[in-house]
């Protein structure tokens, strides 16, 4: 079994080689910045699993749930920071080897890590955006958290009532067609795939590796917990990315 530091050097020498690496990044990144996964111990989502979109457009207890949850959520992902991993993708795209980041998570921390936001496509949408499920107006996330910490259990649009919620994709809710293009053309032409802190189990992203694999592109893998594409990857290294990445980048 190799070591860290062998499993790292293997990496280097794929990242060196490389000039379009696309990264796929889930919860494992964000929850070394505090804000809970889905499947962990004690998560919140296990307390009280997630509001389906049908759900959600279809029954007032459901969105009465949805904003309750939110409520408690909201706090840890306002607090939440880059942390070291989020910043070592960055001195990737300042090494101008990035082609792109595709992520599952809806925390924003990407951006506020530094990189260019055209470069970053977010699966499942941004939760610092509030958005009409009837008319598609959009205004900042904060502005309704306030309505719904005065009271409110289910805001309405001010402009056509529709019922408002996050820029997030909920569970049965589809992901727009161009976010999901964009993200297949990234996996499609890079020349390096990288998935940190996802466990590759929710669709479609967990497909997108196997694209790069189709074209014979080399994959790393860094996760906690195995994937189902471990056999296929070339790398694999169960390890937090705060600890991985920054030491990663620092052998280029």
């Amino acid at each position: 079994m190799l070591t860290l530091q062998e499993q790292l050097q293997n990496a280097a020498r794929l990242v060196r080689k490389a000039q379009r690496i696309v990264v796929l990044t889930g919860a494992g990144i964000s929850t070394e910045s505090g804000i809970p996964d889905f499947r962990s111990p004690g998560s919140i989502w296990l307390r009280n699993p997630p509001v389906s979109y049908p759900d959600f457009l279809n029954k007032p207890e459901a969105r009465r749930q949805y904003w309750e949850t939110r409520r408690s959520l909201s706090a840890q992902v306002k607090a939440a920071r880059p942390n070291a991993a989020h910043r070592a993708l960055v001195e990737l795209e300042r090494h101008n080897l990035l082609l792109g980041i595709i992520t599952q998570n809806f925390d924003g921390l990407h951006h506020d890590a530094g990189h260019d936001s055209a470069r970053v496509v977010e699966l499942h949408g941004n939760s610092r955006e509030a958005v009409c499920v009837l008319c598609g107006t959009r205004s900042p996330m904060e502005e309704l958290q306030r309505r719904v910490d005065a009271g409110e259990t289910d805001p309405r649009c001010t402009i056509c009532s529709g019922y408002m919620k996050s820029a997030t994709v909920l569970f049965g809710q589809h992901i727009p067609a161009d976010v999901l293009v964009r993200a297949k053309e990234l996996a499609e032409t890079c020349d390096l795939f990288m998935v940190v802190g996802s466990s590759l189990q929710v669709l479609p992203a967990a497909n997108l590796p196997r694209l790069a694999l189709k074209n014979g592109v080399p994959l790393i893998i860094v996760n906690l917990a195995p994937t189902p594409l471990d056999d296929y990857a070339d790398v694999v290294i169960r390890e937090k990315a705060g600890l991985v990445l920054p030491r990663l980048v620092e052998m280029l």
